[in-house]
């Protein structure tokens, strides 16, 4: 596995490119469950049949929700936290047996003190055809390297003489020849 990435370790105009995963019907169906999104364009086939798309299509958030696993570890960076998310745009649909994948580029870094800065990445889901399913941009907090947290001060353990004191000692030994 390769190690984290810090704020420093990252370029304008960096890409990487995911791994891909294959959609299907249970995803579409456990996302539907999670977000309470039941709309018949994803969940009825009879329905959706009758669509522009001619069968259920993915909900574009589960699109989205895609793209930030995907691109949680490619590239693998010392996140402190998602700021925004910016022009996000949603151009084709993802259907069941889609297998999807996410290309990101750094676009700006921008420091933020000492401890880390501000990365603005351009992401693209794209699909097994290369298309572009859903693009835009992501905001997130990395890590500085240059201010790494210092460890606690180790303490030198307590005897526990100093945690209680036996009120009572009353000795086994007497209270069976009573």
């Amino acid at each position: 596995m390769t190690d984290s990435l810090y704020l420093e370790d990252l370029k304008p105009g960096a890409v990487w490119t995911s791994r891909g995963r294959t959609v299907t019907e249970t995803d579409i169906v456990s996302f539907a469950g999670l977000s309470g999104d039941y709309d018949p364009i994803h969940m009825d086939h009879e329905h959706a049949s009758q669509t522009p798309y001619g069968r259920p299509i993915a909900h574009g958030m589960l699109g989205l929700s895609f793209m930030t696993g995907l691109s949680s570890t490619c590239p693998l960076v010392h996140t402190l936290a998602l700021v925004r998310v910016a022009d996000w745009q949603f151009l084709l649909p993802v259907y069941v047996g889609d297998t999807v994948h996410v290309v990101t580029q750094v676009e700006t870094l921008t420091p933020r003190g000492r401890r880390s800065g501000e990365v603005v990445w351009f992401r693209k889901l794209l699909n097994q055809k290369g298309e572009c399913v859903q693009s835009g941009r992501i905001v997130t907090l990395v890590s500085s390297q240059s201010f790494l947290p210092r460890s606690r001060p180790v303490t030198p353990a307590r005897k526990l003489s100093e945690f209680a004191k036996p009120q009572a000692v009353v000795r086994v030994d007497s209270l069976l020849d009573s």
